[in-house]
Formats: C-alpha cells, sequence, structure tokens
C-alpha cells in the first residue's frame, strides 16, 4: 500500500494506492470473516464458497468492509511513519479511483496547529498585589461568630423582631379559605419580610402558644391576581420561638475555634491565614498574567474543531458532575431554561483560550526543554511518584503501572516553565494611587484560579 502525503496551512492530505493484489486479499480476509453471516441456497450457513456468495449477493457484497480495513490500515500506516503529525480531527475520507486496476482514496486530516512564539522573556507587567486589612480580619471573624450562632428558646416574654418562630396559619378572603393560605409548623423570622406587609408585625407582642386573628391586606400587584388587593383574615397559632445570639468576640470564643488561649492569639491566626491566602492568590494571578503576555504574543491558528472538542469535554465534565448528584444533564437545562446550543455559545470564547493557552504551554516547554533551560529528571519523577504513594492510597509500583509516570512529569515540567517565567520577566509594583484601587482579600473570597489567557494574535475562532 503505497501514498503520497501532501501539507498545507493545517491540514495533511494522504492519497494511498492499493494494488489489485492487495484489495483481492483484503477481499478474502473479508470473506473469512463473514461467511457465517451468509445463506445460500444448497450450502450449509457459513460453508458457500466466496464465488457463489458474490454471486448470489452481489460481487460487491464484501467491498463496504473491505474498504472501512483498507482505511483503517493506512490511516494507521501513516500515522506510524509520520510521527510529527498529530491529528486533531476525525480523517475526510475520499474515494477518488475505484476499478479493477486500481483503487485510490485520500485522507485529510486537521493537525495540531504551528506554533510560532513570540517574546517569553524580557516582559514587564504590573505586579498584582492584594492588601490585607483589619477590616477583611473582622468579616472572617463576623462570619465564625455567625456560624456558631446561639440559638436560644424563648419562653418568658412575647414575641419581638428578629425572633425566629415556629406557627400554623390559615387565612380566608371573604370568609372563604383560598388555595396556598394554609400551612403547619411553617418558619418565619420577624422582620424579614417575607409574607405580606403587615403579616409579620402582628405577630409582635404574641406569646408561645398563643393564637390570634390578623387582618392583612394583599398589594395591589400580588402575584395571584385573585387576591390582589383583597383583605384577608389570618388565624395564626404560635408554637415557639428561638433567638439567635451571636457569641461575644472574647477569649470564650476563640477557645471553641481552636487551640487558642485568647482571642488575640485567634485573631492573629486569621490574619496570618488571610496573608498566606493572599500570597497564594498574588501567585497565581501573577503566573495567568504572564502566560496571558506569552499567548498573546504567540502566532497561530486554533482549528474550529480542537474548539469543538474542548466544549465537549467540558459538556461531559458537567454531566459526570450532575450525575453525582443525581442530576441529568438534559434536566438540569431544563431548570436553566438552556440548552447545549447555548451552553456552547456561552462557553465558547472561553474554550478557544483554554485551547490557545494549552497550545502555547506545550510549545515553551518544547522549546525550554529542547534548549536545556528547563529539565526533569527521572529522580524528580520518582521522588514524586513517592509522595504521591506516601500521600494516598496507592503504592509506587501501583502508580506507575497505572501509567501515572508520564502525567506526573509533565506537571512538573508545566511548573518548571512557569517558574521559567516568573523569573525571566520583571513584574513592577503599582504605584501608590493604583495601588489603593487593588482589591483586598478576605478568606471567604479565596478561590482556586487556573491559568487563562488572552486571545492569540492571528488566531481564527
Amino acid at each position: 500500500m503505497n501514498y503520497e502525503l501532501e501539507k498545507s496551512e493545517g491540514k495533511v492530505k494522504f492519497t494511498f494506492t492499493i494494488l489489485p493484489a492487495e484489495w483481492e486479499e483484503e477481499i478474502n480476509n473479508v470473506y473469512l470473516k463473514t461467511k457465517h453471516r451468509f445463506n445460500v441456497p444448497g450450502f450449509r450457513k457459513g460453508h458457500a464458497p466466496r464465488k457463489t456468495v458474490e454471486n448470489f449477493y452481489g460481487k460487491g457484497v464484501f467491498f463496504d468492509d473491505a474498504i472501512k480495513n483498507c482505511v483503517k490500515k493506512a490511516y494507521s500506516k501513516a500515522l506510524d511513519e509520520n510521527a510529527d503529525v498529530y491529528p486533531v480531527d476525525e480523517p475526510k475520507v475520499d474515494i477518488e479511483k475505484f476499478d479493477d486496476n486500481e483503487i485510490k482514496f485520500t485522507l485529510e486530516v486537521t493537525v495540531k496547529p504551528e506554533v510560532k512564539l513570540g517574546a517569553y522573556t524580557g516582559i514587564n507587567l504590573e505586579k498584582v498585589e492584594y492588601t490585607v486589612k483589619q477590616d477583611d480580619v473582622k468579616a472572617v471573624i463576623d462570619r465564625d461568630r455567625k456560624a456558631h450562632v446561639r440559638k436560644i428558646e424563648i419562653k418568658d416574654r412575647a414575641v419581638q423582631n428578629g425572633d425566629k418562630l415556629t406557627i400554623d396559619y390559615s387565612g380566608k378572603v371573604d370568609g372563604v379559605k383560598f388555595e396556598g393560605g394554609t400551612a403547619e409548623k411553617q418558619e418565619l423570622v420577624i422582620g424579614s419580610k417575607t409574607f405580606i406587609p403587615g403579616f409579620e408585625d402582628q405577630l409582635i407582642g404574641m406569646n408561645m402558644g398563643e393564637t390570634n386573628d390578623i387582618s392583612v391586606k394583599f398589594p395591589e400587584d400580588y402575584h395571584a391576581k385573585n387576591l390582589a388587593g383583597k383583605d384577608a383574615i389570618f388565624t395564626v397559632t404560635v408554637h415557639s420561638g428561638v433567638v439567635e445570639e451571636m457569641p461575644e468576640a472574647d477569649d470564650g470564643f476563640a477557645q471553641e475555634m481552636g487551640p487558642y488561649e485568647t482571642f488575640a492569639d485567634y485573631k492573629k491566626d486569621v490574619e496570618k491565614k488571610l496573608k498566606e491566602d493572599s500570597k497564594r492568590r498574588e501567585q497565581m494571578a501573577n503566573e495567568n498574567n504572564i502566560i496571558e503576555a506569552v499567548v498573546a504574543n504567540a502566532q497561530f491558528t486554533v482549528p474550529d474543531c480542537m474548539v469543538e472538542t474542548q466544549l465537549n469535554y467540558e459538556l461531559q465534565d458537567l454531566s459526570y458532575r450532575l450525575s453525582a448528584s443525581g442530576l441529568k444533564i438534559e434536566d438540569y437545562f431544563k431548570y436553566i431554561g438552556s440548552n447545549v446550543e447555548e451552553f456552547k455559545s456561552e462557553r465558547r470564547q472561553d474554550a478557544l483560550t483554554t485551547v490557545q493557552t494549552r497550545l502555547v504551554v506545550e510549545q515553551l516547554i518544547k522549546e525550554l526543554t529542547e534548549s536545556g533551560k528547563i529539565e526533569v529528571t527521572d529522580k524528580e519523577v520518582d521522588d514524586k511518584i513517592a509522595e504521591f504513594a506516601q500521600g494516598g492510597k496507592m503504592t509506587v509500583e501501583q502508580i506507575k503501572e497505572a501509567g501515572q509516570g508520564e502525567y506526573i512529569k509533565n506537571d512538573l515540567l508545566m511548573t518548571k516553565a512557569i517558574k521559567f517565567l516568573i523569573d525571566n520577566n520583571t513584574f513592577t509594583k503599582a504605584t501608590k494611587a493604583k495601588k489603593e484601587t487593588k482589591e483586598t482579600v478576605s478568606e471567604s473570597e479565596v478561590k482556586e484560579e487556573k491559568p487563562k489567557a488572552k486571545r492569540a494574535k492571528k488566531t481564527e475562532e
């Protein structure tokens, strides 16, 4: 099986020629594998000679399978012999010639684009810095206090604003009960304004176990048109109530929060963790920014199929995460009023950015390793495997057998490539005026960020 190779921008085309002897051999192979399917009068099933089967079912009975096999073998042969060809989509097959003397077909496939890196050293960027202020520390402490709120049962006083009650109610308009106007053991926080105006205010002053009738008027713009503007009477029973009390910011609260002797110790630890988180976020932000700059300096064209593959991956990932919660992706889209097409449309630019970043980082790692600027040794990989084995459920041998060594090596290369970018580019502190506009950081806002990249030059969507 001979072939010719033709390269063009973003495409590779193979033209294969199958000679009569090769075709005959492939037809016979198909016959031997499929003869058990054929019933021919005068023969037991699967025992009719090939020529007899062809005469009975038609000369081309084995052609489809033979062509498929030829294409599969041809494509595999071509990729094995051309390691620099990296397909990113399924090949397009075209039969150009088919006769008794020769069969000729082409396989055209989209390949990973060639990335031409621009400047990736000597870039000057504004350094991202996050400032931890005392207000941020106070916000974390207040959050912890709210998380440890104490619920005190109300026994010897009347209902007050802010109380959380458990009530029964039954409403009537013109003496007739209406749909949705009756409930039992309903929780209601007085002052939350979750009920119609005037309802919560009239519960203030009632005692636990007391039942009263209260009069209210539905708003004119009430969503249920049959009740809008109507007067109603609700019979309400207050069963019980609690008042939520935040713990005082004192030594006792600090001791509840961990191994702290004093509130000052706890506060100091909160501030320390916020600063550590801010440093981590600064590092991630600066790494993201330099990667964005390197991608922006690169020149390449991203094939649409790579973006589509990324979107399909994200759909699969979403479907998997939803299924873990017992929800089908179709039901999820119905719930949010969306669909697959809208999901892809909304995510397309981000998917393009993801592909761009991956391609540029791959090329950067390739150039850095080939030039000897970064290197990952076998010992470094073995040490990392040992580290994973020590903290996980798999042994070193199991990790290696699972083929994780190459993944770990690539991860180490990625880490070293980013460090190279950080070490070989300049991050200048912002001026005071700009610095004051930088966001502050609180523990509740800390998020994991992944490298992102702006759009590359001369990139087609």
